[in-house]
């Protein structure tokens, strides 16, 4: 079974700076694009960031500039680095990759999302 699971959000205050992990498991065979979506409190599903599998980066333009994705494949974890941070940052956040899977084929994978709050 493939799990995503997220770790490192939290309470800070604005300005300040968070780091988020997501590390996969399961017997995955290849990751293409990894990337980091949120949902704030009313708000639909955004992108924040992706990677791709050569490490080219794509940002939403409201973090472009303060947040920076990178991968680790050999720990089959994604990064997202979070400076500057502001209170319309408050938002859960979810690791999303696309894997190929032993024996299931390649599909788009959540994690269960964590909590970044921004305090002003």
């Amino acid at each position: 079974q493939v799990q995503l699971v997220e770790s490192g959000g939290g309470l800070v205050q604005a300005g300040g700076s968070l780091r988020l992990s997501c590390a996969a498991s399961g017997r995955i065979l290849s990751k293409k694009t990894m990337g980091w979506y949120r949902q704030g409190p009313g708000k639909q599903r955004e992108l924040v960031a992706a990677i791709t599998s050569t490490g080219s980066t794509d940002y939403a333009d409201s973090v472009r500039g303060r947040f920076t994705i990178s991968r680790d494949d050999d720990k089959n974890t994604v990064y997202l680095e979070m400076n500057s941070l502001k209170p319309e940052d408050t938002a859960v956040y979810y690791c999303n990759a696309e894997m190929t899977v032993w024996s299931v084929g390649t599909y788009t994978y959540w994690g269960q999302g964590t909590q970044v709050t921004v305090s002003s």
